[in-house]
């Protein structure tokens, strides 16, 4: 069976719907309420119509009418079921007031003495008020048609008892406000579900959106760490073997040959970085080459190595169970000491000398970097580099960034005695294998 209500389908299945009579039905069901929320006068002309010409109609031609006992003509008689009937064309959009109209008629015979078969609107009525009106006039509704059944029971003819006739009234009274409230029931519940189904469709776009706004945030961080990184370590080797072109011819070959791998590695972690742009399914994607590890703490000596080749002396001491971190925190101190030799190479120069230390504690991993600074005692690399420690920079709010992840901090300023210090502590889990110690000395 299917329910269709303001585009909602709710579909159950049942053995009983299978014949194909039942799904005649159904699907006719089906057509009626679309019909229905298309043009919803169509249905309440119908109901007048019924109850004016279908019930109407023996109040006219039955000798046992009680209109005709009353002597009532039949302009009057017609003039009461147009008034009983007529409302109803507003029992959806003004529900109380319909009521209130097929009462007023209804009490209208009390003086006289007559009785239709039209009343029945006044259950029609009842029943669209339970459906589409405020609960409170249905409670006020309620007891105002108990009254005016207590008044046509007494006035039934003598062969049905009063008090039965009021069972049978008050009875139907309550069978109509009931399917009006189970009705008025299911709509809301389905209403709801409308309202929770769209609710949760904006939540999931969303959370798309933050998806691929963090998403593009990390792209953009690599990317600055990588650029910066290999096209600093470039130009270095670059003024390097332009220097020693002419009096070491080898030198500057050895330049070129660093430079043209340090592009190609460049090129290759971009690729890397990138790939989450690519759609998944693309017909090319069995062609690219198998992606790569992401650099971890393993990688701290090659990335040394590179630095190195552009001049500056480097010291790198790791020490603590750093093999048992997870892949992330890894990959943020690889950026992290990736960046702040960048940095180094920006502000320091190619003559400057440098360490970087990473060391585990029971629930921290230190990474420090520090350097002499330029071997004169220059000034003008000191302003840029303190306004980019302060949050100017692109660099240090990547390093922050990227430590905040894991709970952690970064500082960065300059030396008591010359150079300058980045210190970052990442929040890390207690190491679960004993310490160790290795040490790499340019």
């Amino acid at each position: 069976m299917a329910a269709d209500d303001g585009g909602v389908s709710v579909t159950t299945q049942s053995p009983m719907w299978s014949h194909p009579q039942a799904e005649r039905w159904v699907g006719a069901g089906r057509r009626l309420r679309h019909a229905d929320r298309r043009r919803p006068w169509v249905l309440d002309v119908c109901v007048v119509l019924v109850v004016l010409l279908a019930i109407g109609i023996p109040d006219l031609i039955s000798e046992a009418a009680f209109a005709r006992k009353a002597g009532l003509p039949t302009t009057g008689i017609i003039g009461l079921q147009l008034g009983l009937t007529l409302p109803l064309l507003w029992r959806r959009k003004k529900p109380s007031a319909a009521l209130a109209a097929v009462l007023a008629v209804f009490l209208i015979q009390w003086p006289l003495d007559v009785l239709l078969n039209t009343d029945i609107a006044v259950f029609v009525a009842l029943y669209s008020l339970a459906r589409h009106g405020r609960l409170r006039h249905l409670a006020v509704g309620g007891a105002w048609v108990l009254a005016a059944l207590v008044q046509a029971a007494l006035r039934v003819p003598d062969a049905i008892s009063p008090i039965g006739a009021l069972f049978f009234l008050w009875s139907t009274a309550t069978a109509a406000m009931a399917l009006g409230l189970g009705l008025r029931v299911n709509q809301d519940y389905l209403a709801a579900l409308r309202r929770s189904a769209a609710q949760l469709e904006i939540e999931r776009e969303q959370r798309d959106r933050l998806a691929v706004a963090a998403e593009r945030t990390r792209i953009a961080r690599d990317m600055h760490d990588i650029v910066g990184h290999h096209l600093s370590v470039m130009i270095g080797l670059a003024d390097g073997g332009a220097q020693a072109i002419g009096a070491a011819p080898e030198r500057s070959r050895q330049a070129l040959q660093l430079i043209s791998g340090s592009g190609r590695q460049a090129l290759s972690e971009l690729r890397r970085t990138l790939t989450v742009l690519h759609d998944e399914q693309d017909q090319d994607a069995a062609e690219q080459p198998a992606l790569h590890p992401q650099p971890g703490l393993s990688d701290l000596a090659s990335l040394c190595d590179r630095v190195r080749a552009a001049g500056p002396e480097i010291t790198l001491t790791t020490t603590g169970g750093l093999v048992t971190l997870d892949t992330g925190t890894q990959l943020a101190a690889y950026r992290i000491v990736q960046e702040a030799l960048t940095n180094m190479l920006k502000h320091a120069g190619k003559k400057t000398q440098a360490s970087v230390t990473v060391s585990r504690d029971a629930d921290a991993l230190h990474i420090r970097i520090e350097d002499t600074g330029p071997p004169t005692a220059s000034t003008q690399s000191q302003p840029s580099r303190e306004k980019e420690a302060s949050g100017a920079g692109h660099g240090i709010v990547g390093m922050k960034e990227r430590a905040a992840v894991y709970e952690g901090t970064v500082t960065a300023g300059p030396r008591p005695g010359g150079g300058w210090t980045v210190h970052a502590a990442l929040r890390v889990p207690p190491a679960l294998t004993s310490r160790g110690r290795t040490a790499e000395t340019a």
